[in-house]
């Protein structure tokens, strides 16, 4: 019973207060409406402004510019005018109910705004000329006071506010399989080693070619130092009256010139060891007992001499080459030598040069290295390949004139 009681003392209180929030009955809206409707209405359809008279003394002052801070300007009195009747009569009973007020409040600001401007008129014009001055000049500056501290307020303010609602995170690249890592450590790693050596393969070049510099400048003296040691013997000897005998040469260059043509087996066998199956074939021999022996027995079908350094190096450098697995292949790089030949220091052309003219101790290699030479026949032709050169002949030993006959054939 007590709770039916309770409840029947807070239902009033309810009802009492959602009385007073209920909406205001519409007779009272008809009756403004009616109210309306009744008064004069002009073209803008706004009730008519009664018109202050002034006194026949009074001046008439201009109308002060309402200075508005970035405020937009009241539209003027001709787009009011054509708004159409039913815009006006359809607003609700809010807004007629406020234009009085505003036109009520607007009459005394208009009022009072224009006895100070008639006092102003009154005034000297130095003063009233001084203040709009003194305002214009005043307003900029504090407007342009003001606005730098906002510029420069702002953006600290959503900096801040960007770094507070979204904090900065580390990017994280797209997922990448590991095989595809894995190739491409592979692939930096194999790169790396190349460009190493690459790297290493210059410095090899650079080392050997300094190296072979060094080497054919050593030759050089050496083949000078013995050139002087036999011009001074030989002025030594004329000094004394005496002749000096040159020590026999090592060295001996063979040329094959004559065909297969009534020719002794035991002759044939001579020249296949000397490797002089064709005409105007040529090498070179290291003269021996064993050697010497063998040129007599095939003395009719060869010449030979004694060369110098200058046509050993003309037949290597003009002539030479190379044999490499039963092929002829040109000397035109250092590394063909060196392939074969490096194992017994014999790296470069001069050094195949120098074992060959000073019939060292791989001149057997470095000759079965070297192709044999093959000639042209002299300029000028042969004199008589069948009678001996002291007889006016071709065949047989020349010593020393081999060096001519050389220069005519290479």
């Amino acid at each position: 019973m007590e709770e039916d009681k309770s409840k029947d003392a807070a239902a009033p209180r309810v009802r009492q207060r959602w009385k007073k929030k209920k909406p205001v009955d519409p007779k009272p809206k008809e009756a403004a409406e009616k109210a309306t409707e009744s008064k004069p209405k002009t073209g803008t359809g706004e009730p008519r402004k009664r018109r202050v008279r002034k006194a026949p003394g009074e001046a008439r002052v201009p109308k002060p510019k309402k200075v508005t801070d970035g405020a937009p300007e009241p539209k003027p009195k001709k787009e009011a005018a054509a708004k159409p009747k039913k815009e006006a009569a359809a607003k609700p009973k809010k807004e007629a109910a406020a234009k009085p007020k505003k036109e009520a409040a607007a009459k005394p600001k208009k009022e009072a705004a224009a006895k100070p401007k008639e006092e102003a008129a009154a005034k000297p014009k130095e003063e009233a000329a001084a203040k709009p001055k003194e305002e214009a000049a005043a307003k900029p500056k504090k407007e342009a006071a003001a606005k730098p501290k906002e510029a420069v307020s702002k953006p600290k303010k959503d900096a801040a506010s960007k770094l507070r609602r979204k904090p900065l995170t580390k990017f994280k690249l797209p997922a990448v399989p590991e095989i595809l890592l894995k190739r491409r450590r592979q692939r930096i790693a194999e790169r790396k080693q190349r460009i190493d050596a690459a790297i290493k393969v210059k410095r090899a070049l650079k080392a050997k070619r300094h190296n072979i510099f060094r080497r054919a400048e050593s030759y050089i003296k050496e083949y000078r130092v013995a050139e002087r040691q036999n011009i001074g013997l030989i002025r030594e000897a004329k000094k004394e009256g005496s002749v000096i005998v040159p020590a026999e040469s090592k060295l001996a260059f063979v040329i094959r010139i004559r065909g297969v043509n009534q020719i002794h087996p035991k002759v044939r066998k001579v020249l296949q060891l000397f490797r002089l199956l064709q005409i105007n074939n040529g090498v070179f021999v290291k003269l021996n007992k064993a050697t010497i022996g063998m040129l007599r027995i095939a003395e009719p079908f060869i010449t030979w001499g004694y060369p110098n350094l200058k046509s050993v190096k003309s037949l290597v450098y003009k002539r030479g080459f190379a044999k490499i697995g039963h092929h002829r292949v040109p000397l035109t790089k250092n590394e063909i030598i060196e392939t074969k030949l490096g194992k017994r220091g014999i790296i470069c052309m001069e050094d195949l040069v120098h074992e060959i003219y000073t019939v060292g101790e791989h001149f057997r290699a470095a000759t079965n290295f070297v192709w044999t030479f093959k000639l042209n026949n002299p300029t000028g032709g042969w004199r008589k390949k069948t009678t001996h050169y002291v007889e006016g002949g071709d065949f047989g030993n020349r010593e020393d004139k081999i060096n001519e006959i050389l220069s005519k054939m290479i």
